[in-house]
C-alpha cells in the first residue's frame, strides 16, 4: 500500500479486468467472512527473476498491500495472512534480519493508509519475541488502529499452530488450578477462547500460492471446515484479480459441514 491510492470504490478498483476474469460471476453478497492467506514463493520468485531472495520478499509485500486494499473495497471482515512461522527461525541469520527489517520498515510505510481504511490489525503468534526494533513498531499498529471498526487484518508472526494450541490447553489448565473453571466445561468454545483468533470468524477460504499442498503448521484448528484454493503463482505475482478467481471458485462450491450436498438432500 501507499498512501497515493485513489481507487476507492469496489467499481473503480476492479474496473478493466483483465481477459480471462469476468469480474461479473462475482458474487458481492457471498463473500466470505475470513479469506487467510499462506503467502508461499517469494524466494523462488526471486531465484527465477535472477535477484536475491530478500528482493522477493520486497515484492511480496507489494502484493499484500494489494491484496489488502482489494479485501477492503470487498468488504471482508477478516483478512489472515502467514508472514513468519515459528520454523522460519531456522533460515540463514541474514534473511531473518533482513525479514525482521522489513516488516518494521514496511509497517511504518503502511500504517497510514491503514489507519485511513479504518483497518485494525492483530497479531497471531508471540510478537514479545520479535527484536526490540520490530516489536516496538507492531505494538504501536496494535495501538493506533485499536478502535477501527473496519476490516480486521491479522498477521500471523512467530506464529505455530501447534505452540498456540500447546498454549491454549496451557492457559486453560492455569484457570483449572485456580478454580476458576471446571475441567469438565473445557469445550470448543473454551479452547477457541483461549486461541490467538479469539473473537475472530474462522477462515471461510484459504489461499496458499505457490502451488504447494501442505497447511505448515497454520491454523490448524481454525481451518477445519475452510474451503482451500491453491495456486502456483507466487505469492509475489498474486493479485486482485488471482483473489476475484479464488473468491469465485469458493462460491462454486457446495459446503457441506459434515452434512449432505444440496443433490443428496434433494
Amino acid at each position: 500500500m501507499t498512501d497515493t491510492v485513489d481507487d476507492s470504490t469496489f467499481e473503480t478498483y476492479f474496473s478493466h479486468a483483465p481477459a480471462g476474469v469476468d469480474i461479473s460471476a462475482l458474487d458481492r453478497s457471498r463473500i466470505p467472512r475470513h479469506i487467510s492467506c499462506i503467502m508461499d514463493g517469494n524466494g523462488r520468485w526471486a531465484t527465477a527473476q535472477g535477484l536475491p531472495r530478500g528482493e522477493g520478499h520486497k515484492a511480496g509485500i507489494v502484493s499484500l498491500r494489494e491484496i489488502i486494499t482489494a479485501c477492503v473495497r470487498l468488504e471482508v471482515e477478516v483478512l489472515s495472512a502467514y508472514a513468519f512461522s515459528t520454523e522460519n527461525w531456522s533460515r540463514p541469520q541474514a534473511e531473518v534480519n533482513l525479514l525482521m527489517h522489513l516488516f518494521a520498515q514496511t509497517f511504518i510505510q503502511e500504517l497510514p493508509l491503514l489507519k485511513r481504511e479504518n483497518v485494525r490489525v492483530v497479531f497471531l503468534g508471540d510478537i514479545s519475541a520479535l527484536p526490540a526494533e520490530t516489536r516496538e513498531v507492531f505494538e504501536r499498529g496494535l495501538a493506533e488502529t485499536a478502535a477501527h471498526t473496519g476490516m480486521v487484518l491479522a498477521l500471523a508472526v512467530n506464529y505455530g499452530a501447534r505452540a498456540e494450541l500447546a498454549r491454549a490447553a496451557r492457559r486453560l489448565a492455569e484457570r483449572a488450578v485456580a478454580g476458576e473453571l471446571d475441567p469438565a466445561q473445557i469445550d470448543e468454545d473454551a479452547v477457541a477462547g483461549e486461541l490467538y483468533t479469539a473473537g475472530l470468524p474462522d477462515p471461510e477460504l484459504v489461499i496458499r500460492t505457490s502451488g504447494e499442498m501442505r497447511l505448515s503448521n497454520y491454523l490448524l484448528w481454525q481451518v477445519a471446515y475452510a474451503e482451500f484454493y491453491i495456486t502456483d503463482t507466487y505469492w509475489p505475482d498474486f493479485n486482485r484479480w488471482e483473489l476475484v478467481q479464488a473468491i469465485i471458485a469458493f462460491q462454486q462450491r457446495d459446503r457441506r459441514f459434515g452434512g449432505l450436498s444440496k443433490k443428496e438432500e434433494a
